[in-house]
């Protein structure tokens, strides 16, 4: 598979602690991105950061948190990305957790599988 051109990256914050009885909901995303064939996900976790709520998560020893802030990102063909948006929307709601969903332009330089 070769995609190049106009894309789109949907990026997905939430907190690492959010679940679905027993599943992660970052992996739940990550796993409907793939039955979708989207062409790939990446699940970042952060060190610090504040959601809605302004409570402050962080990794510091004095400090430890389990709920630091994860993002995920997804770069595809518009119109994939754009009909996944819905099901992360879904994931949420079921989840009954917080979180952002972004989507801005990006340019596919190069995407190939081998």
């Amino acid at each position: 598979m070769e995609i190049k051109g106009d894309a789109k990256l949907l990026r997905i914050f939430l907190g690492e602690s959010d679940k679905i009885h027993s599943i992660n909901v970052y992996e739940k995303i990550v796993m409907k991105a793939r039955e979708q064939e989207l062409a790939g996900a990446t699940v970042f976790r952060g060190i610090m950061g504040f959601g809605g709520k302004s409570r402050i998560h962080t990794s510091k020893i004095l400090r430890l948190s389990e709920d630091l802030p994860l993002i995920i990102e997804i770069v595809d063909e518009i119109a994939k990305i754009e009909n996944f948006i819905p099901v992360v929307e879904s994931i949420f709601n079921e989840a009954n957790c917080g979180g952002l969903i972004t989507i801005e332009h990006a340019e596919i330089i190069k995407y190939t599988t081998k």
